[in-house]
């Protein structure tokens, strides 16, 4: 046996060592935030409508993914038992008050909430009114959650409205949709970025 044949082997397993070496660093560097993303996604066909209509209603678009991510999981067919539609679960009575006071583009109807952009649009106009009304981020979302009324009844305490919300749910969904926009800003840098 020669001195080339008998390292063969050890040369092999030295490269596959190598090998395996790197790969683990790939994944350990950038392995979570691909894991992540099947855990968060983003589709590309929302993206647009998303970018759109937070900028209309200047709202943080990875808020309007993660509000979307919460209440639908990215199914724009769903309807809820209390009759909320599509992505942003947005009730046909609160698209119609939207309508009334002038808070959506009037190219959408109400009547079409099962349509990604109509709901899109509609559900950042109704937080984005909420925001207004509430003035914090939190408090908004909240009340997209619970509703206005539960929300104005939590108010009347003073505190912070996290410790105020009655709702295990509530509380829950505020916590969720705020990590989850953190995720998505961290995940998704560049889905938003103005071209103009």
């Amino acid at each position: 046996m020669t001195r080339a044949s008998i390292l063969a082997p050890h040369r092999l397993l030295i490269t596959g060592i190598v090998v395996l070496l790197a790969l683990l660093v790939f994944l350990f560097l950038r392995g979570p935030a691909v894991w992540q993303q099947r855990y968060y996604p983003l589709p590309a066909e929302y993206r647009e409508s998303i970018a759109r209509a937070a900028r209309a209603h200047e709202v943080n678009p990875y808020l309007v993914a993660a509000v979307i991510d919460a209440e639908s999981g990215w199914n724009a067919d769903i309807v809820s038992d209390a009759g909320a539609v599509g992505l942003m679960q947005v009730l046909p009575a609160t698209a119609r008050e939207l309508e009334r006071g002038n808070l959506v583009d009037d190219r959408f109807d109400s009547r079409n909430l099962s349509d990604p952009d109509v709901n899109i649009e509609y559900g950042t106009a109704y937080f984005r009114a909420l925001v207004e009304r509430y003035h914090e981020i939190e408090t908004a979302l909240a009340a997209y959650n619970a509703g206005m009324g539960n929300v104005d009844d939590w108010l009347d305490n003073e505190g912070n409205i996290r410790e105020q919300i009655e709702f295990p749910e509530t509380r829950h969904y505020v916590l969720r949709v705020s990590r989850a926009r953190d995720v998505y800003e961290r995940l998704y840098p560049d889905a938003f970025v103005e071209t103009e």
